[in-house]
């Protein structure tokens, strides 16, 4: 089946006027690890709120008669979530499969999956922002760290490719 998706140049001229009206409407840019800080603040909330009234890291997110989930970024992964599966219905193109390669079987794509999604939400907490926040974000705004930490990511991510490569050929 030979299925067409937009031009990257396109989808990447869209995105930078995507994050461009982000900085003029919402006055930051674009990020995705805040939310979830927010969602899971927003559990122990509901669990112990106490802890969360007591504890300084989580009370910048939430706390007293502030509510975690009342913060842009929640909102604009809802949107995210909801625009990709529109997308993916209106193109016809939304299945529920999972991507592999013929050497690994599925249990092992979704392990490897989550771990590498743990590890990389790990790292987001850690450098305070995640890929989206850091690379679009603080590479638009030039920001040093920012750069430091897109080539630091893509030059990591071409040497572990030498090691699973072949789970893909």
């Amino acid at each position: 089946m030979n299925e067409k998706y937009w031009s990257p140049y396109v989808a990447g001229f869209v995105l930078g006027l995507v994050l461009l009206a982000t900085f003029v409407i919402m006055g930051r840019g674009l990020g995705a690890s805040g939310a979830l800080m927010r969602v899971t603040t927003y559990a122990v909330d509901q669990v112990s709120p106490q802890h969360v009234d007591n504890n300084a890291y989580f009370s910048k997110y939430a706390g007293g008669d502030t509510p975690a989930l009342k913060d842009w970024l929640v909102f604009e992964i809802i949107g995210v979530i909801v625009g990709g599966l529109l997308s993916g219905m209106l193109a016809k193109r939304l299945r529920f499969k999972t991507e592999k390669g013929p050497n690994i079987t599925v249990p092992f794509r979704l392990a490897f999956a989550f771990l590498g999604g743990g590890l990389m939400g790990f790292g987001a907490r850690l450098a305070q922002g995640c890929t989206s926040g850091q690379a679009l974000t603080g590479g638009a705004t030039l920001a040093l760290g920012s750069w430091a930490f897109m080539m630091t990511m893509f030059a990591a991510a071409y040497a572990i490719a030498y090691f699973v490569r072949k789970q893909w050929i």
